[in-house]
């Protein structure tokens, strides 16, 4: 982990949305409490990961659906100081998560889907292309839009990790 000796110690809630219209027609609309019963991988590594070092305050499970989508994120970022999505970033006509998301972002933080695609070129060489992993804020929020796949998650969890105290603070004019 990088030492970043000027960021605020805030602590942070965080929010977690998973996009499958295959996960959603199975399980429905259901929380946090429901996700350890359900095979959506990728929602419990973020729980997990993202756990030890925040507060886990909502999950959400939406359908491929812009409406759905944005509506999910915009619900969890009132009672969080970030949310993650995974699923949908990909190229398919059925993934809308950037779409969806996109607008909802005051600034974007390029550099975190750069950074993302380097790290999955080590691992997955030339398909790293086809991620459109993203990250931006929006009043003081963080937003972060992830792929699917658990070790794309994981690799994304651990970017977010070693990131989110310094975007918040910096996003918050706390630096």
């Amino acid at each position: 982990m990088v030492f970043l000796n000027h960021v605020a110690d805030i602590d942070i809630a965080v929010s977690i949305v998973t996009i499958s219209t295959s996960k959603w027609q199975k399980y429905g609309n259901i929380g946090i409490d429901e996700l350890k019963k359900t095979d959506d991988e990728s929602g419990k590594i973020l729980v997990e990961m993202l756990g030890e070092k925040f507060l886990i305050s909502k999950y959400r499970l939406v359908p491929d659906d812009m409406e759905a989508i944005r509506k999910a994120v915009l619900e969890c970022l009132e009672v969080s100081d970030a949310v993650i999505t995974t699923g949908g970033t990909g190229i398919t006509p059925k993934d809308v998560t950037i779409e969806a998301v996109d607008p909802l972002i005051k600034k974007k933080l390029d550099g975190f889907g750069e950074i993302f695609r380097m790290l999955s070129y080590q691992q997955v060489r030339s398909a790293a292309i086809l991620s459109r992993a993203m990250a931006g804020v929006r009043d003081g929020k963080a937003i972060f839009c992830l792929p699917g796949s658990p070790k794309a998650v994981k690799l994304g969890a651990e970017l977010i990790l070693d990131s989110l105290k310094h975007v918040i603070s910096h996003a918050r004019g706390l630096k």
